[in-house]
């Protein structure tokens, strides 16, 4: 393999595993822990294009000025990804209304903190096509079956070469002692 096509080869595989991670790491349950979303809309454009991934970890405050990601994230209903653009104090709570940086208004619903998700600590543009990619049938074949068949034919072919490489020093070593056998048996009459 040339050069280029390792390089090529290792990031294909650094990409798949980042993106396995990504998928992964927020299931398991940690408290606070982030979590990975998709940004269906271009609402927040142009800092966060639509298709990008967003993380979203919870934190005990939130300010103007904070992205933050709201809602249930259901089959049928996503959350919602705005900036914080004012903050009422209602009956000694916060109450948070939001605004899309790419709409022209606030947010007719306001936002109670128990509807929080969380702020967004990092944002990945374009990501969330590989991620949605990944929960379908036919994306999970190409992001996660073919890599493993490909990592696995690697293996069993780099095994053959093994196998390969000690059948020859075993030939080889019985090739070496038959010659030394002959050659003690010539001495042996020489003598």
């Amino acid at each position: 393999m040339t050069k280029i096509g390792k390089i090529i080869y290792y990031l294909f595989y650094a990409v798949i595993f980042l993106i396995a991670v990504g998928v992964i790491f927020p299931l398991l349950p940690i408290p606070g822990n982030y979590q990975l979303l998709t940004v269906l809309s271009g609402s927040m454009e142009p800092k966060i294009k639509t298709g990008s991934v967003v993380a979203v970890k919870p934190a005990d405050d939130y300010k103007i000025g904070d992205i933050i990601n709201f809602g249930k994230n259901e089959k049928l209903k996503t959350a919602t990804t705005h900036r914080i653009h004012d903050i009422r104090i209602e009956k000694g709570n916060p109450v948070y209304i939001t605004k899309g940086d790419a709409n022209n208004a606030p947010d007719t619903k306001e936002v109670s903190p128990e509807e929080i998700n969380g702020k967004v600590i990092l944002s990945v543009p374009f990501a969330g096509y590989a991620v949605n990619a990944a929960q379908k049938p036919l994306g999970f074949m190409i992001i996660i079956v073919i890599p493993a068949v490909i990592i696995i034919g690697d293996e069993i072919k780099k095994i053959g070469k093994e196998i390969k490489g000690m059948r020859e020093k075993k030939k080889e070593k019985k090739e070496n002692g038959e010659k030394e056998e002959r050659r003690s048996e010539s001495e042996g009459k020489q003598k």
